[in-house]
């Protein structure tokens, strides 16, 4: 089918280089990108124009110009601060303004961004840190791992706190060594993965963090490593693993269900999509919701063995989300810890900047008091310090 012009709008993002030299921003490479584009039928009409640089209203009025669009419809977008940025540059541009315009509609009212504003605005501000280890095996690819840091930075900024991100290679974990790379952490959070590799670091980190009371999140594999060290180190099933890694552990505490076994040639075992969860009263995830039945987003194979679940309970894990019929573990947590809690599911999926979610909230909650008590007793060891030459020099002037 074919539209009119006014009934379809292209936006082409470009870049601007900038030349050193000259000390000047290149047009030709978007000037080209147009011209290409519209050898291909693509009219672009609208061009944001991305840059390191500010925009001067020459190079506007020449983008305009040689690329055949309206002056208001050229949005130079600096290389911001913080992606949350983003929007409020846009909206200051006009952009929406001239696409309801562009398609003949009624003018909106007035945008409240006052709120988002005062969000971009505490991030900026944010100068008291709090540090979360991620414990992956991609960790050389931050981008593999964006949700989740995003979700840790939408729930750190509800407490006014600057996140930093420790990127730690779950192979590079050895028990005899990890206290050196984990001993800064404020939290841990073991995201979800596919695959034996990086598994036993993995589980190290849970083992560090149960041991040492460290703030804890694990995420989909992340709750299965939490498990599997719990099997490990708790209940003394010293092969404890998932049939994931090992087909014949004798204690496989994560394992494929019965229903799922009879599809694995299919390719049909994955569990994906949105599906309901019941939280028990008075546990952490229960705590951090405030609600009592939960939907989250699920991408896994492997579930908990409910063959174990008696003896976990009766040693101290509390499976404080289930499924409605109660056949599936959904959330895990230890009891007596701050906060040690693992998701079936992937939480960071529903994160939003100014509506973080409640697992993540309860983690960096719980790393701020860790965080903060920890700077205390030190604040008080270098007082006390500080105290004992003078009283020695006190001692040997009256001797």
């Amino acid at each position: 089918t074919s539209l009119k012009r006014r009934d379809a709008l292209y936006i082409h993002v470009t870049f601007l280089p900038y030349i050193g030299a000259t000390k000047e921003l290149k047009t030709k490479p978007t000037q080209h990108s147009v011209r290409d584009l519209r050898s291909m039928g693509i009219a672009a009409n609208v061009i944001i124009a991305r840059t390191d640089h500010p925009v001067s209203k020459e190079v506007v009025e020449k983008i305009s110009l040689f690329c055949d669009v309206d002056e208001e419809a050229v949005v130079p977008l600096i290389t911001a601060e913080s992606i949350y940025d983003v929007p409020l540059m846009l909206e200051d541009a006009g952009l929406a303004e001239y696409i309801l315009d562009w398609f003949k509609l009624e003018p909106r009212q007035k945008v409240e961004l006052g709120a988002w504003r005062e969000m971009v605005g505490k991030m900026r501000d944010a100068t008291e840190k709090v540090t979360v280890g991620i414990v992956g095996k991609y960790v050389e690819l931050e981008d593999a791992y964006m949700s989740v840091k995003e979700a840790l930075v939408h729930a750190a900024t509800t407490y006014g706190r600057a996140l930093e991100v420790k990127w730690i290679q779950s192979e590079s974990l050895r028990k005899d060594g990890c206290h050196e790379q984990l001993k800064e952490l404020d939290a841990i959070v073991v995201p979800g993965g596919f695959g034996y590799r990086g598994v036993e670091g993995k589980i190290i980190a849970a083992q560090y963090a149960r041991e040492n009371k460290v703030p804890y999140l694990g995420l989909c594999l992340g709750m299965q490593v939490m498990c599997i060290e719990f099997a490990r180190n708790v209940l003394g099933f010293e092969d404890a693993n998932s049939t994931e890694f090992d087909e014949n552990t004798h204690h496989p505490v994560i394992d494929l269900m019965l229903d799922q076994r009879a599809i694995t040639d299919l390719g049909g075992t994955m569990r994906l999509g949105a599906y309901p969860c019941m939280l028990k009263p008075g546990s952490a995830a229960h705590t951090a919701y405030k609600q009592d039945e939960i939907e989250e987003r699920h991408r896994h194979r492997w579930e908990f063995n409910n063959d174990f679940r008696q003896q976990f309970e009766e040693n101290g894990m509390n499976f404080s989300g289930l499924s409605p019929d109660e056949l599936l573990v959904e959330i895990s947590e230890i009891a007596d810890h701050p906060y040690m809690v693992g998701s079936q599911f992937h939480p960071e999926f529903l994160s939003r900047p100014n509506r973080p979610h409640a697992l993540f909230e309860g983690l960096i909650k719980a790393a701020i008091e860790r965080h903060d008590s920890l700077s205390s007793k030190k604040s008080r060891s270098r007082k006390n310090t500080q105290k004992q030459p003078n009283s020695t020099a006190a001692q040997n002037g009256a001797e």
